[in-house]
């Protein structure tokens, strides 16, 4: 497997989506009615859910009324949220590198570190570039990425989880230009140990404002945690950006 692919592999799986989202998703949705109440969108505003997964964040923001639009990589993640696709709410298959809908969407949103994942800058700006080319003039994008400062000084380096009859070995380490975490899942279903070994480039608020200026969008508010408090670049758990071409 190429080392730039395994995202495609991962996120491909169940036992990714029992790891990250077996979970309570209150937290999830009180984050984005917090968001919704501080953009302020219009009446059935357009929305793309870029790198969506299952679509909990979009099934949260079609709820509220608006048109959206949920985008992955992962063909079993589309097909399951698929199910809850309505009149306002639609999935299909696609690479954020890959041009989409231009001057379409009102809002666009990448949400739970969904970025930093590719093996060169070129990638990361080419989806860049779909971000900015999908958006309306005036058009706003929402990115939630980890802070960098702040895991690099909270980094855990070994730790088990069992969900059910599943457990998840992970080890953390990091270098001056990623994040790693060594996944070795167990299972009854597995005929031996599933290993996967998540790389997430190091980007901070600077190399995201350059990312954004680049294709011709400007940060506008700079947020630190899911409640929108402030950022602080040292105790702030979250990077959360909103940028407007």
């Amino acid at each position: 497997m190429e080392e730039q692919e395994w995202y495609k592999e991962w996120f491909n799986t169940s036992f990714y989506h029992k790891l990250y989202f077996g979970r309570d998703e209150k937290e999830a949705n009180a984050f984005i009615i917090k968001l919704v109440e501080h953009l302020k969108p219009a009446s059935g505003a357009t929305m793309l859910d870029i790198a969506c997964g299952r679509g909990r964040h979009s099934k949260t923001l079609a709820s509220l009324g608006y048109n959206v639009t949920g985008i992955d990589i992962s063909p079993e993640s589309i097909d399951y949220a698929k199910k809850f696709e309505s009149n306002n709410l639609e999935f299909f298959v696609h690479d954020m590198r890959l041009p989409l809908r231009a001057n379409y969407f009102d809002y666009a949103f990448n949400f739970f570190t969904s970025f930093g994942y590719f093996k060169t800058r070129r990638e990361h700006d080419n989806a860049m570039r779909t971000i900015e080319s999908s958006l309306k003039s005036g058009g706003q994008v929402v990115i939630d990425f980890l802070n960098v400062h702040f895991e690099e000084e909270h980094v855990i380096s070994s730790a088990t989880k069992k969900i059910g009859h599943t457990t998840y070995e992970i080890k953390k380490w990091d270098d001056e230009t990623h994040f790693y975490k060594k996944i070795t899942t167990t299972d009854p279903s597995l005929h031996k140990p599933m290993e996967f070994t998540e790389r997430v480039a190091k980007f901070s608020l600077g190399d995201f404002t350059d990312m954004l200026s680049f294709q011709g969008m400007q940060v506008q508010e700079v947020f630190g945690d899911y409640k929108l408090g402030h950022y602080d670049i040292r105790k702030s758990p979250r990077l959360i950006i909103i940028a407007k071409k």
